[in-house]
């Protein structure tokens, strides 16, 4: 077995995501010139703002809060070997949860009633992810297509009851009341949007990297994603732990909604989610399946999405350069794990004569 053959496995999945960035970044540079801008100076303005200027950075945590909180969502899932398409609709179903805590039990101390509220999110995010977990599990129902589907259900379902049973009294747009405020997270960058629930997100990180990598259940999650016939064969019960990590994922996606709601909305608004479910199926790709790239991505996706107004005011490149390069960041993941499979293969390591006898 040559050098090669022992270096290239270890560098491929640590390269292939910052190659997807990088050509995805490239890409965006040859539309910024196209648009008649410079994009070294529309990316500096980008990361500038988004990442060393105060209030920017305090807009950045506020979005890479959700979409952290959803992008572990979706890795759970992936561990154990399924597709968590229904992050979107999990974080409108645990934005509900939240609000109907934050709206319904007033009078609680906020060292009660924020625990409540998170409570409530994570239960109706987890409700929401084990229907189709169950569905999997029990009824072979593939899960992309349930968890698809039941996003536009959560959707319309939270658009149906902010405007009508939950609307505020002469409210000129569909939205909930004022939550009480011993529900909101705290707020931890004064004078800026930054809340807790960065640090929600950063707390359920840890958690999950402990379940996973130090814990018996960790394992069985791994060996049912690796081969469910052999984790059946070892006694593993491969139905129960499809509906734990789907219920989990939902819960951690509920989580995200009640950030958005609890921390930075303090109402629950018709689409409030500006797609933040469905940037954590990339984020969750991106970081091949290591909760520090999780981390790491989430802040670099919120970093995008914070800076995009401030760069189409001062450099005058349009917000959808951007989402443009969000998607490619996607299109570009997927080519690198064609080409990662291939080298692969190309770089597997043969058997010498000594090594068959």
């Amino acid at each position: 077995m040559t050098k090669k053959q022992l270096i290239l496995p270890i560098l491929l999945p640590i390269l292939s995501p910052i190659a997807a960035i990088a050509s995805a970044l490239l890409v965006g540079a040859i539309l910024i010139v196209l648009s008649g801008n410079n994009p070294v100076t529309a990316y500096t303005v980008l990361f500038n703002e988004s990442l060393t200027n105060y209030y920017g950075f305090g807009s950045t945590l506020t979005k890479t809060a959700p979409l952290l909180l959803a992008g572990l969502g979706v890795l759970v899932a992936l561990k154990a070997g399924q597709f968590n398409i229904g992050a979107e609709g999990q974080i409108y179903m645990g934005g509900l949860g939240s609000t109907l805590v934050g709206l319904y039990l007033p009078g609680l101390p906020a060292w009660i009633h924020l625990p409540l509220a998170l409570l409530g999110g994570f239960l109706f995010g987890g409700i929401w992810g084990g229907i189709p977990g169950y569905l999997k599990a029990v009824r072979g129902v593939n899960e992309v297509i349930t968890t698809l589907l039941l996003n536009y259900v959560a959707l319309n379902l939270v658009g149906y009851l902010v405007q009508q049973p939950l609307i505020e009294p002469g409210a000129p747009s569909p939205y909930s009341p004022l939550l009480t405020k011993t529900s909101w997270l705290p707020i931890i960058l004064p004078q800026t949007q930054a809340h807790a629930g960065i640090l929600v997100g950063l707390i359920a990180a840890i958690a999950l990297w402990v379940v996973l990598a130090r814990s018996p259940l960790g394992y069985q999650i791994e060996a049912v994603g690796m081969n469910p016939t052999a984790a059946r064969y070892a006694g593993m019960s491969v139905t129960r732990t499809v509906m734990l990590v789907m219920a989990l994922g939902g819960g951690l996606a509920g989580l995200a909604g009640s950030s958005e709601v609890l921390g930075l909305r303090h109402r629950l608004f018709d689409q409030f989610s500006p797609g933040y479910g469905y940037d954590a199926i990339a984020i969750a790709f991106l970081s091949r399946g290591n909760i520090a790239g999780i981390v790491a991505t989430s802040l670099f996706f919120g970093a995008l999405r914070s800076g995009a107004n401030v760069m189409q005011r001062s450099a005058n490149v349009p917000v959808t350069v951007v989402y443009a390069i969000q998607g490619l960041t996607v299109l570009f993941i997927a080519i690198s794990f064609a080409l990662e499979r291939r080298f692969k293969g190309f770089f597997k390591p043969q058997m010498n004569a000594d090594e068959r006898r």
